[in-house]
């Protein structure tokens, strides 16, 4: 078994990695002291010639030099990365997999008098106010620590080393690290608690419901992902004497109308289901939109956890409380805010969708690139059509971890800042006035969500780059990375006045104006002022000429 010593400088993982390792006569490695003995270099001084940058990729090489995780039952090797190390979400899918992972937590007020007494300066620490740098390395860091089992809040070191005994004999007992996946990140926020990790789901649903004081398990699915996931996760809270409820709604777009939630409510009804019973919904993008509302509505509101199944539903549509269902004048026009208590995100569930899913999916992800993230632009373009065929080596390689735990989380900072809606949230609308009006032209059969917000998102390029606030050759990029993925390619079969008609009842509109999210350089910006002739004609460069008896019209 392998032991991974994570938490914030001046919280003891050398001192404590290396106690640990002696008691049970294990090997103790320190990342920076390996680093330092290839190099034959200071850390502060690799800092100093190389800049951050330079050292966390020697820190990346150390990490990959470990190798695979020791399945030994008994401890072999304590592993202490430096407090950084952890950020890069690929080199915690290194490190974490198959390892103990331990949180070694503690009052910065404690660390920092470590760190003043410490003849070891850290380069992040060094010349600054050491209590507030730590406060906000722990802000930027906690959801990466928090994967970890905490053992904190003690100042005496040998009370640690055998807390942290404690919890290697522990993890041995229930069969090892690896029992029950690997958690990546953990965050507690305003809009529930955010979990991601591969082979997790069951595990993190019942820990939820034991958190919340569930007395049985309410699972709210629909045929194809109960099928994939949701019968698993039953079974395995089944094994764990927890009372199991199931409630299917239909498939797809089916499931988001009001005639669905009320045979649902009525099935909840039948159940007796309290108000302090939480709802856990299994599924893509438009369960969770359909159970979210259920929810929502139920008893004027249950709690509910999320487990979406899809790629959209792990990076957009779980997250951020919005619910809805469809009217046959427009998609999502009821609905409610309605946070979640938890979303557990699990990576493994997508390597049973289908390949069109996930390639769909990915349009919602280059929209969060074009947005500004220029590092998920890069994991695209090297990587994103592997992800979309579902190649077995992007999930092994952490890929796919890395690309949804960017997007997921870049939503839910902007959720956090923005819940209701108010502000900077429309910016996730990039691509969705067009897209959401495609789909409506379509009678919600045709095209897959992230299908139509692709085209979406051609349409809002060129009319950025036409009003000017988009720089053609960034357009340019963004029309290449949809063509590399197949995505939008294909002008559509559906008649532009329809289109234009479902426009106008976007939600978007304010003072009788729709408001467009628009791409620039590196940013978005919003505008009401965009001429209808434009819209039109960018529109109608993006559907296919119909002919008599071809095609959908209104």
């Amino acid at each position: 078994m392998d032991v991974v010593l994570v938490g914030l400088p001046g919280s003891g993982k050398s001192a404590i990695g290396r106690r640990l390792a002696t008691r049970h006569g294990a090997e103790f490695i320190d990342l920076d002291e390996r680093i330092e003995q290839e190099t034959g270099v200071r850390v502060p001084q690799i800092f100093a010639e190389e800049g951050e940058a330079g050292f966390r990729t020697r820190e990346r090489a150390a990490i990959g030099g470990l190798g695979p995780a020791d399945e030994a039952p008994e401890l072999r090797r304590v592993i202490a990365p430096g407090g950084g190390a952890i950020v890069d979400p690929r080199n915690r899918w290194r490190l974490y997999r198959g390892r103990l992972v331990l949180w070694l937590d503690g009052r910065v007020e404690v660390l920092a008098q470590r760190l003043r007494r410490s003849p070891n300066v850290r380069p992040l620490v060094a010349g600054r106010d050491p209590i507030g740098t730590l406060r906000e390395l722990s802000e930027a860091r906690s959801r990466f620590y928090a994967a970890g089992r905490r053992v904190g809040g003690m100042a005496e070191l040998a009370t640690v080393v055998d807390a942290a005994d404690a919890e290697v004999r522990a993890a041995r007992e229930a069969g090892g690290p690896a029992a029950g996946g690997t958690v990546l990140l953990r965050a507690e926020t305003r809009i529930g608690r955010i979990t991601i990790g591969d082979g997790i789901a069951t595990r993190v649903v019942e820990e939820t419901l034991r958190a919340l004081g569930a007395r049985r398990a309410i699972l709210v699915s629909e045929p194809g992902a109960w099928a994939a996931a949701g019968e698993s996760i039953g079974a395995g809270l089944v094994a764990g004497d927890w009372p199991v409820e199931r409630v299917l709604l239909p498939q797809g777009e089916a499931a988001k109308t009001l005639a669905t939630v009320e045979a649902a409510a009525r099935q909840l009804a039948g159940l007796r289901v309290e108000r302090r019973e939480p709802l856990v919904a299994i599924g893509g993008g438009a369960l969770g939109d359909a159970a979210g509302f259920l929810a929502a509505t139920y008893l004027r509101g249950l709690q509910i956890v999320h487990v979406p199944t899809t790629l959209v539903g792990q990076v957009d549509s779980a997250i951020g409380g919005k619910t809805a269902v469809d009217l046959p004048e427009g998609k999502n026009l009821v609905g409610a805010f309605h946070q979640p208590a938890a979303v557990v995100i699990d990576v493994a569930l997508l390597r049973s969708v289908a390949e069109r899913e996930r390639r769909a999916a990915l349009a919602e992800i280059v929209k969060m690139a074009t947005l500004g993230d220029e590092r998920l632009f890069e994991l695209l373009e090297s990587d994103g059509e592997a992800i979309a065929r579902g190649d077995e080596a992007a999930f092994e390689r952490g890929v796919v971890a890395e690309v949804v735990e960017r997007a997921a989380w870049a939503k839910v900072e902007v959720v956090v800042a923005d819940e209701r809606d108010a502000a900077g949230r429309i910016a996730l609308n990039l691509g969705h006035s067009v897209g959401h009006a495609l789909e409506a032209a379509g009678g919600y059969r045709d095209l897959r969500h992230g299908e139509a917000v692709a085209v979406g998102l051609r349409a809002a390029c060129r009319i950025g780059v036409a009003l000017e606030v988009m720089p053609a050759e960034r357009a340019a990029r963004v029309e290449r990375l949809l063509d590399g993925l197949s995505l939008g390619r294909d002008p559509l079969p559906y008649a532009l006045d329809a289109v234009l008609a479902a426009m106008g009842a976007d939600k978007k509109r304010a003072a009788g104006r729709l408001r467009w999210v628009l791409p620039t350089a590196t940013s978005w910006t919003v505008r009401d002022d965009v001429p209808d002739e434009l819209v039109a004609g960018v529109t109608a460069r993006l559907l296919a000429p119909l002919e008599a008896g071809v095609g959908h019209r209104p």
